[in-house]
């Protein structure tokens, strides 16, 4: 059996949860990988067949997506080009991960693609979402990487086809202690927009990832650091709380290690408001903006006690694998 896995390579979530599965997909399948978008930050040690622009976004300064380096980036000619030119139709089963061009492929030359990744969750009925839904933004994201069949992946198993985060092997290992300070990872903010904000608690230890700085300095009591994988796992580790977005691995890695969290999500991401309501349920603070009343919220969340929410996520990678090979190996499957 043949097996085309789709990896959406912009942020490292995705090329996580896939660095887990693959070795086990390998074992009932040979496997071509494709990674599109390709602005992250891990290793990743598997050979890459397919290399392609795909539909990335670029981070901003001011809490959202740089919507317009995203458009100047994006080339749309080469996006049709590589959609036409991928040859899914001599793979026996098509997976992607929010990964469009996969999906899209598989959309024109009318081939079944299975899509395995978190933000299919948004399309089941059963997913906690918020009262008012921005139309627009649900269809892009339904129609961002379009698939037949969905496996998806959250913070609870809320519905069918659905299990809880893969978290990666390097996390599970840890012993996690609390040395006091508190890790930031908000990347669609600049650095002086985090330090003037940070800047606030001078009684705390701040340890910044940041996406728009290529050397570690100190200003006061903030550390600003490159973000590097294996040193976020060690401030991770040993953090007494984590301050990021609303995405998807970095929250279920600080409830899996039982690190006090709070986030704040990207404006204008349809995903990061899902995440965040879903997230504000389990009893995790949801902070709207990092301004304004920032400062205030960031104040009563660190002052609080007792909100500290432990998730024991099961080692689920070889049953998600077992999962689709039962349910999506057999051509007769794919109707």
């Amino acid at each position: 059996m043949k097996i085309l896995y789709g990896i959406q390579g912009t942020g490292n979530g995705h090329l996580s949860r896939a660095i887990e599965l693959i070795p086990y997909l390998k074992k009932e399948a040979e496997v071509d990988i494709l990674i599109s978008g390709l602005h992250h930050d891990l290793e990743f040690n598997h050979s890459i067949k397919f290399k392609k622009q795909g539909l990335g976004f670029f981070f901003g300064k001011n809490g959202g997506i740089d919507i317009w380096k995203t458009i100047r980036k994006f080339n749309v000619y080469r996006f049709l080009k590589d959609i036409k030119s991928l040859p899914v139709e001599e793979y026996d089963l098509v997976i992607s991960d929010f990964e469009p061009v996969t999906s899209w492929a598989c959309k024109l030359k009318k081939v079944f693609c299975l899509g395995l990744s978190h933000q299919s969750a948004m399309l089941n009925s059963r997913t906690p979402m918020p009262e008012k839904i921005e139309f627009l933004a649900f269809q892009v994201l339904k129609n961002y990487a379009p698939c037949n069949h969905n496996v998806s992946f959250h913070f609870k198993e809320y519905g069918h086809n659905m299990f809880t985060p893969v978290i990666r092997r390097e996390i599970r290992l840890l012993e996690p202690k609390n040395n006091g300070y508190y890790l930031v990872y908000l990347p669609a903010y600049s650095d002086e927009k985090l330090i003037s904000v940070l800047s606030h608690f001078p009684n705390i230890q701040w340890v910044v990832y940041s996406k728009h700085s290529k050397l570690k300095y100190r200003s006061d009591n903030v550390d600003i650091n490159p973000v590097n994988g294996e040193a976020f796992i060690r401030s991770l580790k040993d953090c007494a709380g984590v301050l990021c977005g609303a995405g998807f691995e970095t929250p279920a890695e600080s409830l899996y290690l039982g690190k006090k969290l709070a986030v704040i999500p990207m404006k204008n991401q349809f995903e990061q408001v899902c995440n965040a309501h879903a997230l504000r349920e389990l009893g995790i603070p949801v902070i709207t903006d990092l301004e304004g009343d920032g400062p205030a919220k960031i104040r009563e969340w660190i002052k609080e006690e007792g909100l500290i929410t432990k998730l024991n996520y099961p080692d689920n990678a070889k049953s998600v694998i077992k999962y689709l090979m039962n349910h999506y190996a057999r051509k007769d499957n794919l109707k």
